[in-house]
C-alpha cells in the first residue's frame, strides 16, 4: 500500500517537472560528535515497489561517515510554484551492491565522471585529476542512499489559512491527521 504522503509528492513533482532544480533538496545528518548538518542532494526517484527516497552520494563524503554512526536524517523539500513544503524523517539505508547500478545507468556520463574524481570535501587537486574518463561500471566510490520515512510533514503556504498535514508510520500502517499551520 501506498503511504497517503506520497500522492501528494508525486503531484508536486509532476507540477514542477519543467524546473530542474525541483529534484533538489536539503538532508540534514548528525555528526558523529552531534553536531547538525544539512546538505543538497538530488532525488532520484523512489525505491521500487516502496517509498523509500533515493538519492547517489560518493562513499568518501562525510555524510557517509554520519550514517554509519546515527542513520536517522531529514529531508527538506520546497516546490516553488506551489508554495508546498515536504519534511520527511526517518532511517537512512546505504546501498552499495548490484542495487546501484540502474541509478548508475541513469546518470549522465558528467555525473559519472564525478565518482573517478579525487577524494571530495579534501585539498584542491591539480586540474589533471579531474581529466578523467566516465567508469562504465559503477565504481566502489558509487552508493545509493535510500531515505525510509517514519514521519512526513507537508505544509501547503497557499490558502488563509494555510493547510498542514502530519503523517507517521506504526509498523507497517500509516496514519494521517491535520494539523494547523
Amino acid at each position: 500500500m501506498v503511504a497517503p504522503w506520497r500522492s501528494p509528492l508525486a503531484r508536486s513533482l509532476h507540477k514542477h517537472r519543467h524546473l530542474p532544480h525541483a529534484r533538489y533538496l536539503q538532508l540534514a545528518t548528525v555528526t558523529p560528535t552531534g553536531e547538525p548538518t544539512n546538505r543538497t542532494v538530488v532525488f532520484r526517484g523512489f525505491a521500487e515497489s516502496n517509498d523509500g527516497l533515493q538519492f547517489v552520494t560518493d562513499h568518501r563524503s562525510a555524510k557517509i561517515q554520519h550514517l554509519q554512526v546515527n542513520p536517522q536524517a531529514e529531508a527538506c523539500w520546497y516546490f516553488v510554484e506551489t508554495r508546498e513544503q515536504y519534511r520527511i524523517s526517518g532511517r537512512v539505508q546505504i546501498v552499495t551492491g548490484d542495487e546501484r547500478r540502474p541509478l548508475w545507468e541513469a546518470l549522465s556520463a558528467k555525473a559519472r565522471q564525478q565518482f573517478a574524481w579525487p577524494h571530495p570535501g579534501q585539498p584542491r587537486a591539480e586540474s589533471k585529476a579531474f581529466a578523467v574518463a566516465a567508469p562504465a561500471l559503477p565504481p566502489d566510490t558509487f552508493w545509493v542512499l535510500r531515505l525510509w520515512p517514519d514521519r512526513v510533514e507537508r505544509l501547503a503556504l497557499r490558502g488563509d489559512p494555510q493547510d498542514r498535514w502530519h503523517y507517521w508510520r506504526e509498523g507497517d500502517t500509516w496514519h494521517q491527521v491535520d494539523w494547523n499551520p
